[in-house]
Formats: structure tokens, C-alpha cells, sequence
């Protein structure tokens, strides 16, 4: 039995600002309109046992502020799956939601159940040549092996660690005689050269038994930690929430430092299947087609004598004269540019956005939530305006605001609404008030999105100023 299981996790700092904090690189739609997340899931479907039958099932870990839609995406290329969550309180690195997704294949599967581990934000191009090097991973696996995807090398790339190979296994396998943190340019055309080394790509094929005895032998604290977290865990609910009392306890670590780096019985499949980390705006650059000077365009560009340049326009018209190797990417609330050669610097603009406790580390100026998504049209220190948009089906919670009033205005559709004790249906054009400290929901019945444009005025329009009294998402 195979079980892919997809980590989720990390906030893609590298491609701010369209990957956030609260809507991070899985979410991101690449050109052809599909998110890393959802080719993730196709991806892990394919390769599933029973991916051809009415129920394969997939393992993705985490968080509770991306299940939903996580779970939104998953459900929209394929409902008949068996789709179930891991859902961490917050990042502990691969280790710990390895073995957290090992337990859980082992209690589900049996112990000698294979994981194939994946990250939620890769993209593969030949899925024929991927699905030969996981059957021969699975093989390699059933062994005993504690087995890697690696990646041919197609340039010295100085941003991936490396797996220097050595004996040739049965198979097509390769057992790993090294794992080599990120090299300096020149040791990285060395490697090329070589021909002994593979990209590390966080891809890896192991039996639950396997993975979960190696990590009591190699970090026994990460075990026992990982030990207790799982006594406390409610292993028939889906998705399972991971308790954070526990899980804040054990050592934040990655599997290859954890496990791979010291075990024995390592092993490594090579295929050249047209793989990106998606890590920076030169690797999403490549995914368009470029003109005759080079230029790569996406949305409304107006470029007049400009040379190698990368623009994505998102809202609004971009006009530009007389640029070159340059990145500009413009979202509602932010516009990122730089010099294409320093692409993966801009952790930098991030690091020093934090430093100011700025909103756009973090959010977008449309967020999205379990009910729908909101769009901030406009705020100032006592009015913001808010475009809500709320799926079919979907109920905000019942709450109040203690400094705050709103006005609701329905401009699409029909919009359940509860003040105080009297319910309401509006239709279109249809407005209500709801008083300071007055109880108050919204909620879509019907089949199809309705919009609601929303105004707060107050002396105080913080997020913390919401009292839940219900939430049927239990998102607290």
C-alpha cells in the first residue's frame, strides 16, 4: 500500500508578495491557472494505489488556517477521493510531521504501509518519468530502504542541497553515499561535471516501520516527543489536530538532519523529470513564453524598448519604457521590483517587513476563509469597507463587536441574516444595521456565491474587537 502524503507548510517568503504568510506558494495560480497546490494533489492521485479505482487515498499535513482551503482545492479535482489532515499548530519543520504522518499510516495501513513523501509546492512536468521513479522507490522502499527522489542536474544551481550517489542498486537505484548542503557556484559546476550528484528535492519513499525505527535510532527525542503528541491525538477524527501544548515541545528539525543525513540503509531513485522548486520569480518567469526580447507578461502590460524583464500585473495597467532584466510584480497592496539577478533576495524585503510588524508579511488585501473570502476596499483609522464574498453554503460566526457598528449591504444574490434576535432574508439592493455589542451572522443557503459589501465605523476597527459565539468551523 502507497500513500502519498503532502507536506504543507512555510510561507514562500521568496515570492512575497503573492505568497503570504496566510495564503502561501500551494495557492499561488501559476500560467496556465492551476495552483502548485492542486498539480501537488493530481500529482499524489496518480500515483496512489488505488488511483484508478472510486477511493485512493492521500495524507496531506498541514495547518488549520490552510485546511479549508486546502481541503476546497482537493475537493474540486477530485471529490471521490479519500482526502485526510494532519493539522499541526505550527511548524516544526519535515521531522515531526513525518513521523506524525508515519504513525498515522501505520495505525490506518499497517506498518509496512509506504509514505511517499512530497512537498505541496513543486511542480513535475513528465508525470510518465515521475511515476517510474516512485515504483522504483516503492521497490526499494519494500527492502528496507529509507529511499530520496533526486533530481538530474540541469545547471550549477547554488540554492539546492545535493546527493552525491554511489553503489548502483537493483532496480535503478543508487545508494547515497553523502547528502551536501548548498554549494558556492564553482563547487556547484564541480558537481555538474561529476555526474555523481542529484538535486535533494524533499521527495522520499519509505515504509512506515522503517522511517518510524530509523527516527528512534537517529533522534530519539523527536521520537519520544512525537511519542507523547500522539497519545493525546484522537486518531479516528479527520483531520486530526495535532495538540499544541505537546507538539511545541518537540525539536524543530528537517528530516535530512533528523534521519537521512546519519541513517545507513540510504538510497536514492535519479529521474530527469522537468522538476522546479518554484523557489524564486526567475523559476516562475520560465513558465511563460517569453517574446522576441525576452520579456515574459502576464496581465495588462504596456512595455516600450524594454529588454529580459519579468512583469506580472494583477489588477491594473502596467506601463514601463525603457527597462531590462527586471521582476515587477503588483498585487492590490504591494509591488514588488528588482534586478532579475537578485530574485532570491527578497527574503530580504520580507525579513525587513517583519521587523515593522507590516500587514502584508502576512495578508493579502483579500483574505480568504472557511465561509468565502473579504476584500478591504478601503480602511482609515474609523471606517473600513470590505467586499465579502460567501460560497454556496457558507456561514460566518455568530459574533459581536464591543467598539464597532456595521452596515451591510447585499449586491449579489440572496444573504440569510441574523441581528439580534430577528432573521432576515435580503435580496439585492437590500441593506441592515448592526449595532455596537449586538449579536449578529451571515450566511449563504443557496447555490450559488453571493456578495455583500460591508461598512465598519467606529472608534476602534481591529480584528480583535469580535466576540465568537458560535462558529460552525470551529476556527476559534
Amino acid at each position: 500500500m502507497l500513500i502519498p502524503v503532502i507536506l504543507s507548510g512555510g510561507a514562500g517568503t521568496r515570492l512575497w508578495p503573492v505568497s503570504r504568510k496566510a495564503h502561501p506558494k500551494p495557492f499561488m495560480r501559476l500560467a496556465d491557472g492551476e495552483t502548485l497546490a492542486g498539480a501537488t494533489i493530481k500529482r499524489a492521485l496518480a500515483v496512489a494505489d488505488g488511483s484508478t479505482s472510486a477511493s485512493p487515498t492521500t495524507l496531506t499535513v498541514t495547518s488549520r488556517d490552510h485546511y479549508f482551503l486546502t481541503r476546497d482545492i482537493y475537493q474540486s479535482i477530485r471529490p471521490d477521493a479519500n482526502h485526510h489532515f494532519l493539522l499541526e499548530p505550527e511548524g516544526r519543520n519535515t521531522a515531526p510531521a513525518i513521523v506524525a504522518a508515519a504513525r498515522w499510516v501505520a495505525e490506518r495501513f499497517g506498518d509496512e504501509a509506504k509514505l511517499l513523501v512530497m512537498p505541496a509546492d513543486h511542480l513535475i512536468k513528465d508525470m510518465s518519468v515521475f511515476g517510474q521513479a516512485v515504483e522504483a522507490a516503492g521497490a526499494l522502499a519494500e527492502q528496507g530502504w529509507l529511499t530520496c527522489l533526486g533530481v538530474q542536474p540541469t545547471h550549477p544551481e547554488t540554492g539546492y542541497g545535493y546527493i552525491r550517489a554511489a553503489a548502483d542498486l537493483p532496480g535503478g537505484g543508487l545508494e547515497i553515499d553523502a547528502f551536501v548542503e548548498k554549494p558556492d557556484l564553482e563547487t556547484a559546476e564541480r558537481y555538474l561535471r561529476s555526474g555523481e550528484f542529484l538535486w535533494n528535492a524533499g521527495m522520499f519513499c519509505f515504509t512506515a516501520r522503517s522511517i518510524l525505527t530509523a527516527v528512534d535510532e537517529q533522534s530519539p527525542d523527536i521520537a519520544q516527543a512525537m511519542n507523547r503528541v500522539w497519545e493525546e491525538v484522537d486518531a479516528t477524527s479527520d483531520p486530526i489536530e495535532l495538540p499544541a501544548r505537546l507538539f511545541s515541545k518537540v525539536r524543530s528539525e528537517s528530516i535530512d538532519f533528523a534521519v537521512m543525513e546519519k541513517a545507513t540503509q540510504r538510497a536514492v531513485v535519479p529521474m530527469d523529470c522537468g522538476w522546479s522548486d518554484i523557489g524564486s520569480w526567475q523559476a516562475i518567469s520560465d513558465l511563460y513564453e517569453s517574446d522576441r526580447s525576452g520579456n515574459r507578461i502576464q496581465g495588462e502590460v504596456v512595455l516600450i524598448d524594454g529588454n529580459n524583464n519579468f512583469i506580472q500585473a494583477e489588477r491594473r495597467l502596467i506601463a514601463a519604457v525603457g527597462i531590462q532584466d527586471l521582476v515587477i510584480v503588483d498585487t492590490e497592496d504591494a509591488v514588488l521590483v528588482a534586478q532579475k539577478d537578485r530574485a532570491q533576495e527578497v527574503k530580504a524585503i520580507v525579513d525587513e517587513l517583519q521587523r515593522h510588524n507590516h500587514a502584508t508579511v502576512t495578508h493579502h488585501a483579500t483574505t480568504h476563509r472557511p465561509w468565502g473570502t473579504y476584500t478591504v476596499l478601503e480602511d482609515t483609522r474609523h471606517c473600513r469597507v470590505r467586499r465579502l464574498r460567501i460560497k454556496p453554503r457558507g456561514v460566518l460566526s455568530l459574533q459581536i463587536h464591543h467598539r464597532h457598528s456595521e452596515h451591510w449591504t447585499v449586491v449579489k444574490g440572496q444573504a440569510q441574516v441574523q441581528v439580534g434576535e430577528d432573521h432576515q432574508l435580503l435580496e439585492a439592493g437590500h441593506t441592515v444595521a448592526i449595532p455596537v455589542a449586538c449579536p449578529h451572522r451571515l450566511e449563504n443557503k443557496t447555490g450559488d456565491t453571493i456578495e455583500v459589501i460591508e461598512v465598519q465605523t467606529g472608534e476602534y476597527l481591529g480584528e480583535d474587537d469580535m466576540e465568537r459565539l458560535e462558529d460552525f468551523y470551529g476556527t476559534g
